[in-house]
């Protein structure tokens, strides 16, 4: 058995011991007819379709077959929130303080955040222009830029948005990766209309209203007031289709409640801090509350699952004497 083969092996771990008894030796067997003359490493794009294609059939041997329709509805509310986040933020960009406010700035530029917004733009375009194959690719390029403003502004000492700002958006971005590839044209077209109307809705207000950084009060209160329309959308259609027979509205809900906790990062900090009328509470109630939203929200799926699988396996019959 060679290298590739073993590694490939143990990607295969990501699937239920039943599937991997009756369909490993094919399923390995097709990776290694692929792979390249003396590739000793699976290669990232085969490391994530095994991975993925285990999830799947883990998830179809508990019964569930709303939940990958649960993952595609709330990646594309998490995709729709955050280029309309991206498209108010580049406003926000556009609009440094004036030299006499003393406020940091990165060039013409409110800080390098206008990297990433400009990226998360560039995918909305990608959305409703590219073939489907691109539609992930460019959702985690920019989720990819989110990220890195962290280690550069480090690196340069240039101003990026604070962590309150950045986390929702890494975490609208994680599930917008769930997006269904094949999608009608109205899906597609959506995330590039939302773009657009963060653009316009963020350009109508004055500067003295739209104020020159993130920590602003209407900025701050941008973030509390998404969070709200994001549950109460997720919510609305959890019970619209829960009313025909169809749960994955409730899936969709679940899968969000992370980034709608991340969004709403600061009331939730404030009240753990004792202050739920503070703006900013301080950084250690900001760090542990983002670190029990980044911990619960996606701890409650496998246990929702368990519960559901549960609920739908029949009952066992009963002896009788």
């Amino acid at each position: 058995m060679t290298e590739l083969e073993r590694r490939y092996l143990r990607l295969l771990a990501a699937y239920p011991a039943d599937y991997r008894r009756a369909r490993g030796a094919e399923i390995v067997g097709t990776y290694l007819d692929l792979a390249e003359p003396g590739r000793r490493w699976p290669t990232p794009a085969d490391a994530v379709d095994l991975l993925r294609g285990g999830l799947r059939q883990r998830v179809r041997a508990t019964g569930v077959t709303d939940l990958v329709p649960g993952v595609h509805l709330a990646a594309a509310l998490a995709l729709l929130t955050a280029t309309t986040l991206a498209g108010m933020w580049t406003v926000l960009e556009l609009r440094p303080a004036l030299p006499g406010f003393g406020e940091p700035s990165a060039g013409p530029f409110v800080s390098l955040g206008i990297v990433a917004w400009v990226g998360w733009l560039l995918a909305a375009g990608v959305q409703a222009l590219a073939p489907g194959r691109w539609h992930r690719r460019a959702v985690a390029l920019a989720l990819l830029l989110t990220v890195a403003l962290v280690p550069a502004a480090a690196l340069t000492g240039l101003p990026r948005p604070p962590l309150f700002v950045l986390l929702p958006q890494v975490g609208l971005g994680v599930v917008a990766l769930g997006a269904s590839r094949a999608r009608p044209v109205s899906l597609r077209v959506a995330p590039l209309l939302a773009a657009v109307a963060g653009l316009a809705a963020a350009a109508s207000l004055t500067p003295g209203s739209f104020a020159w950084t993130y920590r602003a009060v209407r900025a701050i209160l941008m973030l509390q007031d998404t969070a709200v329309a994001v549950l109460a959308v997720a919510m609305l259609l959890a019970v619209g289709l829960a009313v025909r027979g169809d749960h994955r509205g409730g899936w969709a809900l679940l899968i969000l409640l992370t980034p709608v906790g991340l969004l709403a990062l600061l009331p939730l900090a404030g009240a753990a801090d004792g202050m739920p009328s503070a703006f900013v509470p301080n950084w250690t109630a900001l760090a542990a509350t983002a670190a029990v939203v980044a911990l619960v929200g996606p701890a409650l799926l496998p246990v929702a699952l368990a519960v559901r699988a549960r609920l739908a396996r029949p009952p066992a019959p009963s002896a009788h004497r």
